[in-house]
Formats: C-alpha cells, sequence, structure tokens
C-alpha cells in the first residue's frame, strides 16, 4: 500500500494575470518552478497549510479562496503527495524566497513556457481559467 501525505498549495494570481511561482528546492521535481505548497501540519486545515506554505515560501500572505483541484504527484521513494491547490489572493507582504524554495517572483502567462514547470502545472492553470489557453 502507498503512504499518501497530505500536501496544500496556494495558486495566487494578482490584478495583472501573473501567477505567484516558486523554483522548487526540494524533492519531488527538484529546479522546477511551481505554486507555494507543501505538507499539511497535523491539526492543520488546508486552508492554513497553503496559506502558512505561500508565506514560508514566498514571504508573501495570502487569503484563501476556493479549493481548484487536487493532485496526485509520487515521490519516488514509494509515498505519494495528494496536494489540494487553492486559489488564493496576495494581501500583505514583501516577495521575498525562503524556506525550501531557491527562488520566488510573479510571472505573467506568456512567460511560463520559458521556465521549467512542474508536471502538469500548465494544464491545470488553463484548465481553471487562470491563464489564455496556449
Amino acid at each position: 500500500m502507498t503512504d499518501v501525505v497530505l500536501a496544500a498549495s496556494a495558486v495566487v494570481v494578482d490584478s495583472r494575470g501573473r501567477v505567484l511561482l516558486v523554483k522548487r528546492g526540494a524533492e519531488p521535481e527538484r529546479g522546477r518552478w511551481s505554486v507555494p505548497g507543501g505538507s499539511v501540519d497535523p491539526g492543520e486545515t488546508l486552508a492554513e497549510a497553503a496559506a502558512r506554505e505561500a508565506f514560508e515560501e514566498t514571504g508573501v500572505h495570502v487569503q484563501i479562496v476556493r479549493e481548484l483541484w487536487v493532485a496526485t504527484v509520487p515521490t519516488g521513494d514509494g509515498r505519494q503527495f495528494e496536494i489540494h491547490d487553492l486559489l488564493a489572493t496576495a494581501t500583505t507582504g514583501t516577495l521575498t524566497p525562503g524556506d525550501d524554495a531557491d527562488d520566488a517572483r510573479w510571472v505573467a502567462a506568456d512567460e511560463l513556457d520559458a521556465l521549467p514547470l512542474t508536471t502538469g502545472l500548465a494544464g491545470y492553470l488553463e484548465r481553471a481559467g487562470l491563464i489564455p489557453p496556449r
């Protein structure tokens, strides 16, 4: 039986249509760009975890709006992440990469193709209507 690790991510899009992304500093998919997120701590809700991870990885405080999708990502060591991606809006803070993020930035939709994104991220963003079809 596969161990499942519950995780949550914040999908933050600003008024200019840019997506808040972090360059992953840890596996899975180290070195690729993704939305900020991580494991849910005991006693934490998905929304609390997504907001905490967004702040830890980007320095930006967010307000969670609603869940967008759930993705399952194998870790390569017999476990898999069950990642709940939640739509969020930025409220305060200064963009600064932290925690296990090697970098953090706002990325316009037309810049996404130039970055190595985590598997399936662009498709999820398109299907949620957050970026135009590519």
